[in-house]
Order: C-alpha cells, then structure tokens, then sequence
C-alpha cells in the first residue's frame, strides 16, 4: 500500500487538469468526440508549504525516498489519488524559515 502524503499545503494550491480526448474531423464539418482511454482526466497541482527546517526536511526526506514511486495525497476540491513529485524546489528565507515548492503529477494504478 502507498504511504499518504499527510502534511497541509498553502490554501493558494493551483491545479491543472487535463482531459484527454480522441477526435475524428469528417468532411462535412462533422466531428465526433469520445474519451481517450479509461483515465482520461489528469491532474496536475503546484503546491507549496512554509515552515520551520525540521519540517521541511521531513517532507523533502518523504520525496526523496518516493522519487519513481507515487504517494497518496488529496488534492483540493477532489478525492485521494496517488500522485508522483519529479520536481521541488526549497527556498530559505532566513531564521530557520524555508517554503517548499513542488509539483505533484496525478498517477493511475492497476
């Protein structure tokens, strides 16, 4: 079983969805649309998360050791998924105080 990603994010958490869909443009002007594929919905969400060394260290160490495998984490407004973090970005502020940047990428299992 996956672990969760159980730290809050910044309410300022941006999503990105995607919907795959198959078209076929006929010469009349007709087009027919469907669903690519049985996840044809991904999300994708820049979140951030200020505070103190230790607990960003602690979600960094949660990243790092999930580096190629996804995560559960619940995203605003939908329900828990598994998500996979490529990419973070660590910035101090100075006393100890850091923001930790991260994208999470929506993941689909068996």
């Amino acid at each position: 079983m996956a672990e969760v990603f159980t730290w809050p994010v910044r309410t300022e958490a941006s999503g990105n969805v995607t919907l795959a869909v198959r078209a076929a443009q006929f010469g009349d002007g007709y087009r027919q649309t469907s669903p690519d594929g049985i996840n044809p919905k991904r999300q994708s969400w820049n979140i951030s998360r200020v505070g103190k060394e230790e607990l960003i260290t602690q979600i960094i160490a949660f990243l790092d050791a999930h580096a190629g495998r996804s995560f559960l984490w619940t995203p605003p407004l939908s329900v828990q998924g598994y998500y996979q973090c490529a990419t973070y970005n660590p910035v101090a502020h100075g006393a100890g105080n850091y923001t930790l940047n991260a994208t999470f990428e929506q993941q689909f299992q068996p």
